[in-house]
């Protein structure tokens, strides 16, 4: 009697348990909380949890059933069919929802109304949907973030005229940026596989009191795929496979992605592989960005060929895989562990913009060879995290990491035997807790503690390419350099009235520097650089909505750099004729910020915004003239060479202005546009003022949207306004080779335009297919300080499948 009395009460908690179902997010995967589920005649409802999970236990299998929920798209369906399909529902989320949840200003989830920073949130299906070739491209779809390249292989952004080691990475909470992120452009964003990624959130100005160092003028917050659990006893089986062809580079990407899912653990493997061709650039435009001539060499002996075809960049193609394994495990609804594991490597890649470096003479190139070495990266993340009522929080995240780059460089002057590299490698623990707290009545607090340790190694050699043999030279860094870095921060979210809420936090970080210089090659006139800096940074801010329909944000805040081992220790060509040496007297520099944002919703068919920023950069680290053991010049890779140094030499002025419109005129029809104007100032210690190097010019883009359930075409236009000769920073003036030259004969960036058509349509609910026309009008152009020319007309084809 007891078995049957125990086998009855098993069967019908297990049929009740049964009919709970999940429902999701179509692109994220995300849950959704709140949904209101209802029948035909309103007599049976029922809402989802915040994990999103529902019982339809009220309801019978075969009932119609709506799903409803202010930021989707409502829904309907049956039971029966739902819990056919592994009991998980997918809502699709409607185009002008505008309240997103999201992570970067606290690491916690917010909802993004109520902060006071300017944040674009470039979501999954955003992410499909403009089919990025690599990260950069996902960041410049944005149409808010400017990006300039030097190669193919590459991407540096800007945002609000800071760029490079001025703005922070981040991948899954965990920090990118390393000891020797340099002042010069960076293309480690492209280790980054845009197919892994679920979201990607952009920090508009500082963000030091969260992430710390280097996020004066923004934080690029990349937040890849999880892995999936099963709701039911069955094994969660998914995944995606698609292929992308463009003309332009002859571009062959594969990727494919798959999911297994249990109650308690669950695995996410992807993995991408990219092919490039030599680049194309347009046929209307500047005569000066066209390929003449370049570099051939031939049984050691360096020739310059005519090219037959000006418009192909010779050599800018490339190949690079990426692999990302996911595992998760969920004990119970308290814990949470995840392990995630990034692979990235590239393979060699010519830095196109010195391989056209005109020689002194102006009657051939000054490089036979400059090219990258494969860029490597790998992490291993592990984050732990906890969710329940805790003495002093309410949810408790741990995250771990161990990351390893490596790069190096590899230079030869033309009809020159000796073939000059340097090689690095940066080993990077870190270690984070976050805490967030909701029991104080209005307030939310959110706080935490960091440990950051770098440590960088750095080889220097000269091979004879006629002997093969190798022999040692000086290395970029000082070999075995450390960079640590000790923080505590509190962040703070009051909501003072329904419609008014105000977010402050503050940060103390501290840095330590260690490196010994290695005298064989250089005289240093110092023995070490033993740097020991503290900064606290500070914000506050509110967000207000005097009506529903109108919200006011205004923000300050402080962001600061310490010096990295790259300011102190490098060794480099920064420019033909000059070297820059190291400087172990640095100090960090401050940025001092303010932002007013106004948004403006007319009857859900209208969205207007807009914000105005102005940063104070003080104690600038900036490459100048320098004095090395007395001397203004020396012997560098056999060319006697102006000496520079990074130097806390200046300070900056950065202001401007952000527009966005969002016209839904439709269901099916709607415009979207942005606009963004950026003035800088450096200023010299005797009162000198030049235009700010990383100031991108006017740029925005317009599109013209229409959707229906199956398919999606966007008709847009990309613009960027001129920088005139006399509004270029002087370090670019000297650049002729890369820049037209104006009706005087002295460089300056032109404006350009391209006209592009993309459309995606789905075959079925598995099936995906898309067609891009980029650049119709074929234009030759260059985005500003950009090396490389951009791609001229480009037909893209792709294809995708999910199972």
């Amino acid at each position: 009697m007891n078995k049957v009395l125990f086998l009855l009460v098993f069967l019908c908690f297990h049929v009740g348990f049964a009919q709970q179902i999940t429902v999701l997010d179509v692109d994220t995967r995300e849950p959704v909380g709140n949904v209101a589920i209802y029948n035909s005649d309103h007599t049976k409802t029922a809402l989802t949890d915040f994990d999103g999970k529902v019982d339809l236990k009220i309801f019978g299998k075969e009932e119609r059933i709506t799903f409803r929920h202010l930021s989707y798209q409502s829904r309907k369906s049956t039971k029966g069919s739902i819990l056919r399909h592994d009991s998980r529902f997918y809502l699709v989320m409607k185009a002008e929802e505008l309240d997103e949840v999201v992570m970067s200003v606290s690491k916690w989830e917010q909802q993004k109304k109520d902060i006071p920073n300017k944040i674009t949130v470039i979501g999954a299906k955003d992410i499909e949907f403009s089919s990025p070739q690599t990260s950069a491209d996902l960041l410049q779809n944005s149409g808010k973030v400017f990006v300039q390249k030097s190669q193919l292989g590459g991407g540096s952004p800007m945002i609000r005229g800071f760029a490079t080691n001025r703005l922070l990475l981040s991948v899954d909470g965990v920090r990118m940026n390393n000891a020797i992120f340099r002042g010069g452009n960076l293309q480690n964003v492209i280790s980054i596989d845009p197919y892994s990624i679920k979201s990607t959130e952009i920090i508009f100005g500082p963000g030091s009191v969260i992430y710390g160092s280097d996020a004066i003028g923004g934080v690029m917050n990349f937040y890849t795929k999880k892995a999936e659990f099963s709701n039911t006893n069955n094994l969660l089986f998914s995944g995606n496979a698609s292929y992308r062809f463009a003309t332009v580079n002859t571009e062959n990407t594969f990727h494919l992605d798959f999911n297994l899912g249990k109650k308690k653990w669950a695995f996410l493997t992807s993995a991408s592989y990219n092919s490039f061709d030599d680049l194309s650039m347009g046929s209307h435009g500047p005569g000066s960005y066209l390929r003449n001539q370049y570099v051939s060499t031939v049984n050691g002996t360096d020739f310059l060929v005519e090219n037959e075809n000006p418009k192909k960049q010779t050599p800018t193609g490339y190949n690079q895989f990426n692999l990302m394994q996911k595992i998760a495990f969920k004990p119970n609804n308290s814990w949470h562990y995840d392990l995630g594991l990034h692979y990235s490597e590239t393979s060699d890649y010519a830095r196109y913009d010195r391989l056209i470096r005109p020689n002194k003479a102006g009657d051939g190139l000054r490089s036979a060879e400059w090219f990258y070495g494969p860029q490597k990266w790998f992490m291993s993340n592990l984050q732990l995290n906890k969710r329940g009522k805790g003495i002093f929080y309410e949810g408790l995240k741990i995250t771990t990491a161990y990351q390893h780059f490596e790069e190096s460089r590899n230079d030869r002057s033309f009809q020159d035997i000796l073939r000059y590299t340097t090689k690095e490698k940066v080993d990077a623990i870190s270690t984070n807790i976050d805490f967030e707290n909701k029991k104080i009545g209005n307030l939310r607090l959110y706080y935490g503690g960091e440990y950051i340790f770098n440590k960088v190694g750095s080889l220097g050699s000269q091979e004879n390419i006629e002997t093969n043999l190798v022999s040692g030279t000086a290395s970029r860094y000082p070999d075995g350099a450390t960079w640590q870095t000790l923080a505590g921060y509190v962040n703070g979210e009051y909501k003072a009235k329904p419609n008014f809420t105000i977010l402050s936090g503050l940060r103390y970080s501290h840095v330590w520097i260690d490196a010994d210089f290695d005298k064989t090659y250089y005289p240093f006139p110092f023995d070490d650089a033993n740097l020991n800096n503290g900064a606290l940074t500070g914000s506050l801010g509110f967000s207000w909505f005097p009506k529903a329909d109108l919200q006011i944000t205004l923000n300050s805040s402080t962001g600061f750099r310490a010096p990295n081992i790259d300011d102190v220790g490098k060794i480099f060509d920064s420019e033909p004729g000059a070297v820059v040496v190291p400087n172990p007297d640095l100090e960090p520099e401050y940025a001092y910020n303010i932002e007013l944002g106004v948004s403006k919703n007319f009857n859900d068919k209208l969205v207007f915004k807009s914000a105005a920023f102005y940063t104070y950069l003080v104690d600038a680290l900036v490459r100048r003239d320098y004095l090395f053991d007395a001397e203004s010049e020396i012997v560098y890779n056999g060319e006697l060479s102006n000496v520079q140094a990074i130097q806390n030499a200046a300070k900056a002025f950065v202001y401007g202005f952000e527009f966005g419109a969002e016209a839904f005129l439709t269901d099916n029809l709607s415009i979207v546009s942005n606009l963004t104007i950026t003035e800088g100032i450096e200023e010299e210690e005797d009162g000198t003022e030049s235009p700010g190097r990383h100031v991108s010019p006017t740029f925005g883009d317009l599109h013209v949207i229409y959707k229906n359930q199956r398919m999606k075409t966007d008709v847009f236009v990309n613009y960027n306004g001129e920088i005139p000769f006399y509004d270029l920073a002087t370090s670019e003036r000297s650049k002729e080779y890369i820049y037209a030259l104006d009706s005087e004969g002295n460089p300056y960036s032109p404006s350009w335009y391209t006209l592009n058509v993309r459309s995606h349509y789905e075959l079925t609910n598995a099936f995906k297919v898309s067609l891009n026309l980029e650049n119709i009008t074929d234009q030759r152009y260059r985005s500003y300080s950009s090396g490389i020319s951009a791609p001229g007309i480009n037909v893209v084809l792709g294809v995708g499948y999910r199972f």
